[in-house]
């Protein structure tokens, strides 16, 4: 109740009317019936802004650190996330993607819109990044379209670190296509079948979004920038691929 309520009376209009975003393609997202919205993930302020614009309720899975912050910022947050049904994933340990996996199923099967970053974390200077296979399997296990979203313009708004957003500047959301994988059912146990799938899904995201891709993981092309700096390289060579790519994206 509270997230029509957040939605429809508070946080929607406020949001609608600050930013004025531009819509771009919401006829792709289905009306009824499962579906993944993939999106990349420039700002915190896009965990807002896109569901604010949608007609339907999106559940998001999102990292457990979100639910357990220190303080009355931390509590605020923890209540937000759970007063709009976002599903807490502990990215920690050996079983965390398969644990997100799951937690996504239950949404899809459920009939629902599930929304996702397969980056698995925000981007910290605004390039798209290797997506991680956990959106492919989902796809593939329930049989559900991915509708592929690209948020444009919030990085300039909120970039990582910045507390509030800057006023006036222009952000597009912009919806493509639905992406069937039915081509690929039965074989979401294939590695290569997964990271294919993925692939197309950024592929997608990148010719919305027009950013630069970059195929390394998020964390790891960031590691490396910032051993980089230490060491006074100031044109750093990307690093070699090393996450483990069975995660979901939950930032």
């Amino acid at each position: 109740m509270f997230y029509y309520v957040l939605k429809y009376v508070l946080l929607g209009p406020l949001l609608r009317l600050v930013f004025r975003p531009r819509i771009e393609g919401l006829e792709h997202v289905p009306d009824e019936g499962a579906a993944i919205i993939a999106g990349n993930h420039l700002s915190f302020s896009d965990h807002f802004l896109m569901p604010s614009i949608l007609k339907r309720r999106i559940t998001f899975l999102a990292k457990a650190e979100y639910f357990t912050g220190p303080g009355l910022k931390g509590r605020l947050t923890a209540a937000f996330f759970r007063s709009v049904g976002q599903i807490p994933v502990d990215r920690s340990g050996r079983g965390a993607g398969q644990a997100a996996i799951e937690e996504g199923l239950k949404v899809l099967r459920r009939g629902e819109l599930l929304g996702i970053y397969p980056e698995g974390t925000r981007s910290h200077d605004g390039r798209l990044y290797r997506g991680r296979v956990g959106v492919a399997v989902m796809a593939l296990r329930a049989k559900a379209p991915v509708v592929p979203c690209a948020m444009v313009g919030t990085f300039e708004i909120q970039p990582p670190g910045r507390a509030l957003p800057r006023i006036g500047r222009p952000v597009t959301i912009r919806f493509g296509p639905p992406l069937d994988f039915s081509r690929f059912a039965g074989m979401d146990d294939q590695r290569t079948v997964l990271r294919a799938v993925t692939d197309e899904i950024m592929y997608a995201i990148m010719s919305l979004s027009g950013q630069e891709y970059v195929d390394l993981y998020a964390p790891d092309a960031k590691a490396a920038q910032a051993a980089a700096r230490q060491s006074g390289d100031a044109t750093p060579a990307d690093p070699p691929t090393t996450s483990g790519a069975g995660g979901t994206g939950t930032e």
